[in-house]
């Protein structure tokens, strides 16, 4: 199956490493794909290490680009042209367009229409179930946005059950919306040895490890490890981007209050090393989707908290981690549980397993990727049966006029 998938390489956020790992297991799996990416004529951007192996089997195209960002972009004005001469060219089985919050997400339904060719979207914007910030309610209005568009794919990919039926809300169709949760690939994530603490030199790692952003709230974690005095047998290690608002919090909560920044990561093997060295993980989003952060920490065998945002409380339920709770403060609640899980060592090594079995039952890439698969299949399916009736209906028309003609004569 050839599959053209358009999705980000830069710069580094969750729809980079969802695009990445899922179309590297299709590769491995022997199918063909085609990327799309926003770029200027840079077929490898930074944060995407390649494997050797595999970067013959990838044609990559670069799509033009005004402005590209973390959450958005802006192509130029001849990056649909680029695109659709593109796809004319390759004639892919099925697209699949990892949404990039650019206005050609709007364009595709009628590009691929066009081709008669499957367009499948996954939706990645995070949501906050009760709308209760400025973030959030930002979050709910690219699903306002959006949903007529989606309402025009053949599919839409979306992470959790409360994301289906908010665009179902929204006006897409049920049967388009599809539930298949981000999965984790369990080999390369799994509990093992690191050296990660032994250099830390402590005997408790607390991580946040992702993006340094308003919506991601690392500063009620800073604050409430900064009150607990969780220091000197512990270290809360932040690992995420040195952008503006981790360069305005740097100065306030430093390596006096046991707190260390180790910047951006682009090595995976040092991310897992570290993931393996920490004794809990912590995620105080405001809004989230469902966070690969979390994923791989749980898959590591990592005690995890995370607020109870997106689908992230889901994959903590039923002692599968702590989840925080919507209607109280996240630096009061972490202020708290943080001494409690710096000095109870049996129950987070109890956290930590009970995560890696939540990850094995429900959460594997091998798992995710066998539904994408199933999905392309089916929609392979419907087209050959909607030419067939094409066919039959034209066969009967041709049929019926000549019909016509031969009693007018």
């Amino acid at each position: 199956m050839h599959v053209a998938w358009l999705g980000k390489k830069s710069p580094f956020c969750g729809n980079v490493t969802y695009s990445r790992e899922v179309t590297t297991a299709l590769q491995e799996l022997g199918h063909t794909v085609s990327f799309f990416h926003f770029a200027q004529d840079d077929p490898v951007p930074d944060h995407w290490p390649e494997d050797p192996g595999a970067a013959d089997a990838v044609q990559e195209i670069s799509i033009p680009y005004f402005l590209k960002a973390q959450i958005y972009t802006i192509p130029t004005l001849q990056s649909r042209k680029i695109l659709s001469q593109a796809l004319e060219e390759l004639r892919p089985d099925v697209v699949h367009a990892s949404l990039t919050l650019s206005p050609l997400d709007f364009a595709l339904p009628e590009i691929c229409g066009d081709l008669n060719i499957p367009l499948v979207a996954t939706f990645h914007p995070a949501f906050d179930r009760e709308q209760r910030n400025l973030s959030s309610t930002t979050q709910y209005l690219s699903y306002q946005l959006y949903a007529p568009c989606l309402a025009k794919y053949d599919r839409v990919i979306v992470f959790s059950k409360l994301q289906r039926r908010l665009l179902i809300r929204l006006g897409v169709a049920p049967s388009r919306v599809v539930v298949i949760p981000n999965g984790v690939d369990i080999e390369k994530y799994s509990p093992g040895d690191s050296k990660f603490k032994a250099e830390m030199g402590a005997e408790r790692i607390f991580l946040y490890q992702g993006r340094i952003a308003p919506e991601k709230n690392v500063e009620s974690l800073l604050k409430a490890w900064k009150h607990a005095r969780m220091e000197p047998n512990a270290k809360l290690v932040i690992v995420g981007n040195h952008g503006a608002l981790a360069n305005s919090l740097m100065p306030f909560y430093g390596p006096e209050h046991g707190i260390e920044w180790l910047g951006f990561i682009a090595d995976e093997q040092r991310r897992i090393e570290i993931l393996r060295g920490s004794d809990v993980f912590v995620l105080p989003s405001l809004v989230e989707g469902l966070s690969l952060s979390l994923l791989e920490a749980m898959a590591c065998g990592v005690a995890c908290v995370a607020t109870d945002v997106g689908a992230d409380g889901e994959v903590l339920e039923n002692e599968a981690g702590v989840v925080l709770l919507r209607n109280q403060p996240v630096a009061t609640q972490l202020k708290t549980l943080l001494p409690l899980l710096r000095d109870h060592t049996q129950w987070t090594t109890t956290l930590g397993q009970n995560a890696r079995r939540r990850v094995e039952e429900r959460y594997t890439l091998s798992s995710n990727i066998s539904k994408v698969e199933s999905l392309y299949e089916e929609l392979l399916t419907q087209r050959k049966q909607n030419q067939r009736m094409g066919h039959y209906f034209s066969t009967l028309r041709d049929r019926f006029s000549s019909s016509i003609l031969r009693s007018g004569q």
